[in-house]
């Protein structure tokens, strides 16, 4: 029986600008827990934790030769026990060894990335690892049959070339509003938190202006066919946050993620 569990993976180790991302994970759930937002998802779920909802253990990294492993096994051990998982990060580094996770078990995903960045990079800075470059570990190891990805506005000609490499459907925010998709297959979707315009989310890493609004990340979540297996949000940097304003629109986005995953099981 397919159930619905949140994990959190508070590192920001690769994170390659600032560090605070890997307070996001305890912040967010404290305020699902006690903060205005109501329990209820658009999409008409009621959220019940230990019924519907399920709390699973931290993944708590302490050594960064053992990063990709440790979390790419703790994934694993949750999805043999048969979650569909939402993930919190975190840096967005996490993503690469949580869908080396899931591409055992589900070969043909399909990834749906809401980012202000593509995180194409080969490497940057030295780091192959880093919070730059998931997507390229990603494509590289054939862990996913395709990469679309939505908010984008700071390519690079070194992040085109490995999007025309990847074959990756780059959508930049400039042509917004993009179509929303038909997937055939399981669909795994990452949320960068950067992905939306800082107007809604300032408590980020790397401010981006001219992004998603709240209503049309939401949105696109719910357009999407119900058959997404697994969701990480990522780079939520409550260092940077101003009135608890991205702490906010992050639990929202948890609320929904999460009626989403239920609307798939």
């Amino acid at each position: 029986m397919k159930k619905v569990g949140i994990i959190s993976v508070p590192y920001d180790e690769n994170s390659s600008f600032e560090k605070g991302p890997a307070k996001a994970p305890n912040a967010i759930l404290d305020y699902f827990a006690n903060g205005s937002l109501n329990k209820g998802t658009e999409n008409g779920h009621l959220l019940k934790i230990n019924e519907n909802v399920h709390i699973l253990p931290t993944v708590n990294i302490c050594r960064p030769d053992e990063f990709f492993s440790q979390l790419e096994a703790s994934i694993s051990d949750s999805l043999s026990n048969g979650y569909h998982l939402l993930s919190l990060g975190g840096d967005h580094s996490i993503t690469f060894p949580i869908v080396s996770a899931y591409h055992k078990i589900y070969p043909n995903l399909t990834i749906v990335h809401f980012d202000a960045h593509s995180d194409l990079y080969h490497e940057f800075k030295g780091n192959r690892y880093s919070n730059a470059c998931p997507f390229a570990r990603i494509m590289e190891s054939g862990l996913a049959a395709r990469l679309h990805q939505y908010g984008i506005r700071t390519m690079t000609e070194h992040q085109w070339q490995q999007a025309n490499k990847f074959n990756v459907d780059v959508n930049e925010m400039k042509d917004w509003p993009s179509a929303i998709l038909e997937i055939k297959g399981p669909i795994y979707i990452s949320i960068d938190i950067d992905a939306i315009d800082p107007a809604f989310a300032p408590g980020v890493s790397h401010r981006e202006p001219g992004g998603l609004t709240s209503r049309d990340i939401i949105n696109f979540i719910h357009a999407l066919p119900n058959n997404v297996v697994g969701i990480d949000i990522v780079e939520f940097n409550p260092d940077k946050d101003i009135d608890d304003i991205t702490l906010n629109l992050s639990t929202k986005l948890v609320k929904e993620s999460l009626g989403k995953l239920l609307e798939s099981i």
